[in-house]
């Protein structure tokens, strides 16, 4: 019987490359990646975590890769590819159907290089729906995608999950959420000792804040 393959994970990626040097000017001095080690006609960079990109002297650069860049900034990765590194506008960024702001380029040696990042919610065409399982009035819908507005887009999609949860499960008695479950979903979402932030968005909503405090003060 054979025995299971132990794969630890991909260890570097490999680039044919017509100079060296060149491209480590490119990848290293550009893009910041760090030299672990070289020698005559190689150099392995660190390109994050445990993954080494390893650029091989080659008088065959055929062998396209492609390699997708994380990056907080696309188009001031974008503009130092294209001014300093040397390499040619393939796509200008643009937002994507996956909610990812995404350029490429290509180098010399004609290596795709994707630089991307995902958009925050704030940067979104449309407001994304609520995970809803009982019917929701439209109204009790429009007024908890206009109180999410008030949680930071990167805890957002949390907040959207476990605020619905609290929603649905007050009107589960009689299985449509309207906006009195909406307004006390909002409150009881939060722990009590963080709980006192949701007010100022309700209050912006033309909520009666006091009629609610039993919710204010329920643990």
């Amino acid at each position: 019987m054979n025995q299971a393959l132990v794969v630890f994970g991909v260890s570097h990626v490999q680039l044919p490359v017509s100079s060296v040097n060149r491209s480590k000017s490119l990848y290293g001095g550009v893009l910041g990646f760090e030299t672990r080690d070289e020698g005559a006609g190689w150099c392995e960079l660190d390109a994050g975590g445990t993954i080494s990109l390893l650029l091989v002297e080659s008088e065959q650069t055929d062998q396209r890769a492609c390699l997708r860049l994380l990056a907080a900034d696309v188009s001031a990765t974008l503009e130092a590819l294209l001014l300093r590194g040397g390499c040619r506008l393939i796509n200008d960024a643009t937002r994507t159907a996956e909610m990812t702001l995404t350029a490429s380029v290509c180098d010399a040696d004609g290596h795709l290089l994707v630089v991307w990042r995902k958009l925050t919610e704030d940067e979104y065409d449309v407001v994304p729906e609520l995970p809803k399982a009982l019917p929701w009035h439209d109204d009790a819908d429009a007024l908890l995608k206009q109180l999410l507005k008030s949680v930071p887009a990167l805890f957002r999609g949390i907040a959207r999950r476990k605020i619905v949860r609290v929603v649905e499960e007050l009107a589960v008695n009689h299985r449509i959420v309207m906006r009195e479950e909406v307004i006390r979903g909002f409150i009881l979402a939060s722990p009590r000792i963080t709980r006192e932030r949701n007010r100022q968005p309700l209050i912006a909503a033309g909520i009666d804040v006091h009629r609610y405090q039993d919710d204010w003060n329920a643990d």
